[in-house]
Order: structure tokens, then sequence, then C-alpha cells
């Protein structure tokens, strides 16, 4: 995969270890680029000092942040037509459309399995 959009449930699987951590590893690994909302900072962030684990520079270093200059409610309206999000999960698969509106041209990576369905039925390759 060349270019893959990575969600911050994803990494945040990978910095606690989860069972599919090692998995997650190999698809990070796999991209040339990877992309994500600025969001995702916050998010890992948030995760992890709540764990009380330090944050580890490595995990957020590859990734290329997307600053929308406008409204995402072409890509939000497109989303919610493929399924129910909440609103992180949702702004981070509209983030990925708002990137690459082909979207079978885009990798999107996550450990959340309703994210994941919705990506899915968007066009994503996951």
């Amino acid at each position: 995969m060349t270019i893959a959009y990575v969600d911050s449930s994803l990494l945040v699987a990978v910095a606690l270890g989860e069972e599919e951590h090692q998995r997650h590893v190999s698809r990070l690994d796999g991209a040339r680029r990877l992309v994500s909302s600025n969001l995702l900072e916050a998010e890992v962030r948030s995760a992890l000092t709540r764990e009380r684990i330090p944050a580890a520079p490595k995990l957020l270093g590859r990734i290329q942040w997307i600053f929308p200059d406008r409204v995402l409610t072409r890509e939000i309206e497109r989303v919610l037509g493929a399924g129910r999000l909440r609103g992180a999960d949702l702004w981070h698969v509209a983030t990925a459309l708002y990137l690459e509106p082909s979207p079978s041209e885009l990798t999107f990576l996550t450990a959340d399995m309703r994210q994941r369905e919705v990506a899915v039925a968007v066009g994503f390759r996951v």
C-alpha cells in the first residue's frame, strides 16, 4: 500500500499492545505515506494519558497532517449515507474522503469495527 489514512484507534491499539497490535504495526510499516486529521494527536495523547503511558513520539512521527480548508459537509453527508458513526469517527472518515474523493485509491487503517464497516461501505480499502 502506498498511502494510508490512520485512525486514532489503530495507534492506541499499537501503543497499548492490544491483541492485534503486531498486525497493525505491519500495516503501518507497509505504507509509504501515513496521513490523518490532526484530531488524531489529541485522541492518542488523551488515551495514553488515561492509561498512564508516556506519549511515544514515534507513534505520531510518521503522520502527515491533513488540514481541510473548508467545511466537510459533502464528505460528512456521504459517510452518513453509508452508516452512522460517532462524531470523531465520522470526522476521520470524512477527512479521508476530503483527501481522496475516490476512496478505492486510499487505505483506511482503523481498529474500530464499526468505523471499518462504514469505511468499506464508502469504498475505502481497509
